[in-house]
């Protein structure tokens, strides 16, 4: 009894350009996606390898894109990063998104009370800057990613709940909600089975952009030596450890860092593309 989102009016230069940018962003992200599962099998040297011998060696024929201060192969940690990086940007946003979203459709259909509890809820959360919160639930439970997935799931939640409230309070008086209650169907079949597949497209777009903000977020704790522990292969943590060489080994550096900004741009032409696919910019 669902409606189903109408799509928006676009003419064929519209529908190739929201086809195009979502199929350039599902082929980046699909490639890293590949470098992640084949890391083992793609990735030329063993990414903490040490060799003394090598250090700090420009891209060459042995290694293309150079060697650290630890003489460990940059395309070797590059690929292998890939793997906490991608999970970083998808895990990260999973847990938020399905709080979110099952907060937001509750406090959205039930109004009154409930709504009113949930809103000083997010007003209290808000009233924190979202780095500060963050980095203080961190800081509270001890670096690593098991406490920023939680800190993200603390802090992240409240922009999906607040999308989807938005979208449960104008849905659920729409007809076909009124007469899925006249039938006689439960609360919680009309909430997540005929309101939520409509009121939940502006938080899939959402979500998208929201991994390039998770991505940037985990690079930033792994930089400042909060997120993932040295010698493990991350791409905030390679760029933190070229630091002290930027001048003289600019790969260290350039690589993870090409690699974090491709991933981030691939998230956002997929937002984009969801974006005009479900007309959420209409």
């Amino acid at each position: 009894m669902s409606e189903p989102l109408a799509a928006p009016a676009l003419g064929r230069s519209g529908r190739f350009r929201r086809r195009g940018t979502l199929a350039a962003g599902v082929f980046l992200l699909g490639g890293f996606v590949v470098l992640a599962l084949g890391a083992p099998l793609i990735a030329p040297y063993d990414p903490i390898a040490q060799d003394a011998t090598a250090r700090l060696q420009g891209p060459s024929w042995l290694h293309s894109f150079g060697t650290d201060n630890f003489g460990r192969d940059i395309l070797s940690r590059v690929i292998w990063g890939a793997r906490i990086d991608l999970q970083i940007a998808i895990i990260g946003v999973i847990f938020p998104f399905l709080i979110g979203t099952t907060l937001g459709t509750v406090a959205g259909f039930f109004g009154g009370i409930v709504d009113a509890i949930f809103m000083r809820l997010v007003d209290i959360i808000l009233a924190f800057p979202f780095l500060v919160l963050m980095l203080s639930i961190i800081a509270i439970l001890g670096p690593g990613l098991a406490s920023f997935y939680i800190a993200m799931a603390l802090v992240g939640w409240v922009s999906y709940a607040r999308l989807v409230r938005a979208q449960m309070l104008v849905l659920k008086n729409h007809d076909y909600a009124v007469a899925a209650v006249s039938l006689g169907f439960s609360r919680t079949r009309i909430m997540f089975r005929h309101l939520l597949p409509n009121a939940a497209a502006g938080s899939v777009v959402f979500a998208m952009s929201d991994a390039v903000l998770v991505l940037l977020n985990g690079a930033a704790i792994s930089y400042l030596g909060l997120g993932v522990q040295p010698p493990v292969a991350e791409w905030g943590v390679m760029v933190a450890e070229g630091q002290a060489f930027v001048t003289t080994a600019w790969w260290i550096t350039l690589f993870p860092g090409l690699s974090i900004v491709t991933l981030a741009f691939a998230f956002s032409m997929i937002g984009d593309g969801l974006a005009d696919l479900f007309g959420v910019h209409e």
